[in-house]
């Protein structure tokens, strides 16, 4: 089980949760392509200035082939944590992962934040923003087993560890919206694109809303 660091936990605790936009996460099973999914919907909502795509902390060199992310050592990880650098914390697999605080920034401002993330956390989202939402990109095991012999970072033996868990990942209620990325690329990202304008159209139509009968 993925769980916040413990100061990430104390922290979020002490804080009421954050109106504005919506933080939007990212969740699903290892190889289900969800880097490739937000990667996409970035590309195609690049003239969005609503929409704010989290770029990621992990103690794990970066490697532009998977995920594009910020690098950083265990020591400056627990540092920076301690500090309130992260809007949300978590270990999983032996690293240690965190959203820098301008995601809570970004959704103040009424903006559509969009980050990849444990699904340990999904109740620690939920409590810190006012809205949010929960997408689950998977894909069909002999996809996922596929893509992850393919990435090279596990051996045999892990990825079958990796795939018995994930097997796991229907038989937890989440109140997601579940998109399927075991076919070509577009059709997915096409679905999280939809979904993330959605957002948009209605935080702008509750921005929009009339006002008469209440005072400035």
């Amino acid at each position: 089980m993925n769980e916040p660091s413990r100061s990430g936990a104390e922290a979020l605790a002490e804080r009421r949760s954050i109106p504005g936009g919506t933080f939007i996460a990212v969740v699903g099973p290892s190889g289900a392509g969800k880097d490739s999914v937000i990667d996409y919907a970035r590309r195609n909502l690049a003239g969005e200035p609503g929409v704010h795509f989290v770029r990621r902390v992990v103690t794990r060199l970066g490697d532009p082939a998977n995920e594009d992310h910020d690098s950083i050592s265990e020591d400056a990880f627990a540092m920076a944590d301690a500090a309130g650098a992260y809007a949300l914390s978590w270990s999983s697999h032996g690293l240690c992962y965190g959203i820098p605080v301008e995601a809570d920034d970004a959704v103040r401002s009424g903006a559509i934040a969009v980050a990849n993330l444990s699904r340990g956390i999904v109740a620690e989202v939920r409590r810190r923003y006012d809205n949010s939402a929960v997408v689950m990109i998977n894909a069909s095991p002999e996809e996922l087993r596929q893509r992850l012999q393919g990435r090279g970072r596990e051996s045999d033996g892990d990825i079958a560890r990796r795939l018995a868990r994930n097997s796991g990942y229907g038989q937890h209620s989440l109140d997601c919206v579940t998109i399927d990325n075991s076919g070509p690329l577009h059709h997915a990202g096409d679905a999280f694109v939809a979904l993330i304008k959605s957002h948009l159209a209605t935080r702008k139509a509750w921005s929009d809303r009339p006002t008469r009968g209440l005072k400035p």
